[in-house]
This record gives C-alpha cells, structure tokens and sequence, in this order.
C-alpha cells in the first residue's frame, strides 16, 4: 500500500506523462523529418536535388523568356528521403521539422514550396547568369585574400577563367631563363641533302657478276 501511494504522489507532482496533442501543445524532436523546403538565395538551378529526388516531388522549370527557372517541391509527393538535402552542393534545400502536412483534399495542390529565381547579367560581358551564393565563393576563394568574393561570384564562368589567368600571370609572370635564351639562338639545323641523280649510263651493271657469253649483248651472239 506505501508503494502504491508513493507512485500515486510522484505521478500527482509530475503530472500528464501523455502526450496532450490535439488538445494542447506538443514538442518536436530536433531530428524529425517534415516538410522540404529551398533557399533562393543558395540555390543555383544545377538540378541534382530534381536528379536525385526518390518520389519525384522536385521539378525545375526555366521560364517562358530563358531569365530564369521556377523550382518547385511538391510536398505530397515528397517521402522525406533528404536526398535533396544530402546531395545539394550549395546547401539550399533542407528537410525541417514542421510535420504541420495534414490538409484537406481540396488544397492538396497547394501543399507546394516554389520559388522562382531570376537570372542576372554578367558583370563583364552582360550573358545572363546565375550568380555564386556568396557563402560558396568566400568557401571557393578563402586561400586568396586578393580575391573578393562579392565581385567574381557576378561573372559567369568565362569571365572567371579570364581573370584567373591575368591573376595567375601576376603572381607568376614568364621568365626568359638561360636555356630558353641559348636555344633561342642556335642555328637553324642544316636541310638534309639532296638526293644525287646520274645518268643511266652510269649506273651499275645488273649484269656484272653473270657470266661473260651471258653478259654479252643479245646482237653479238648472233
């Protein structure tokens, strides 16, 4: 009867050990898997979350002028896999844990995230592009302090290759060594010789080693 009591009193200063959900609040834990979202701001249109996507849930889109792409995640589709979130290369989508997906039959084509991104034009030759989020290319240019993240994250991938070569050309300028200049000034190697080409008459008889009444002319046989 003590024990009784005594568990009776602990549950009494505890309280509910239930879960009070619907009628009242309820925790999250921090790992569960809800709804998947994208950030616009990280995403650069590659299509590996599409690429990867389990359930197909994920489409992306370029718009009707080509100055963008509309990406869209279609949450009753998605099987919360996180393949998305797992091979995204910029870190843009991610799986939260707002499990809130319940809705009525009639909004199911409303249960979406769609973002749609415009592209910019090139700081330098004006084709449009998409930008590098500037978290990746502080990430990609963080060994080069002479480099601002903020100012090549706006060129597209020809202009970028052009200033890492005049940057490269900088730090590293050609030098004319001692070789190059001794192999500069060598002669130009003689033209081989001209093939020697005599008179019929004078070249050797087939017919010295034959015998001499074979060697000799058909006309003094006869």
């Amino acid at each position: 009867m003590a024990g009784f009591l005594k568990v009776l009193f602990r549950n009494l200063l505890d309280g509910p050990s239930t879960d009070p959900f619907p009628l009242g609040p309820t925790f999250t834990p921090k790992r569960l898997r809800g709804k998947a979202v994208v950030d616009p701001d990280l995403c650069v249109g590659c299509g590996v979350c599409r690429h990867v996507c389990t359930a197909g849930a994920i489409d992306i889109s370029p718009k009707p002028d080509k100055s963008g792409y509309t990406i869209t995640i279609w949450q009753d589709s998605c099987c919360l896999c996180a393949n998305c979130r797992h091979y995204c290369p910029t870190g843009a989508m991610s799986i939260t844990n707002d499990w809130h997906l319940v809705h009525p039959e009639s909004e199911k084509y409303e249960m979406l995230e769609q973002h749609t991104i415009d592209y910019e034009p090139c700081a330098h030759c004006g084709t449009l592009i998409r930008p590098i989020p500037l978290k990746l290319a502080e990430k990609i240019y963080a060994h080069d302090a002479n480099i601002s993240p903020e100012e090549i994250r706006h060129l597209c991938p020809k202009c970028r290759q052009l200033e890492d070569a005049k940057r490269i050309e900088r730090v590293y300028p050609a030098v004319e060594t001692e070789e190059i200049r001794e192999a500069a000034a060598l002669p130009d190697p003689p033209a081989p010789p001209e093939p020697v080409v005599g008179k019929l008459e004078d070249a050797p008889s087939t017919q010295m080693n034959l015998p001499a009444e074979e060697a000799a002319p058909a006309e003094e046989k006869a």
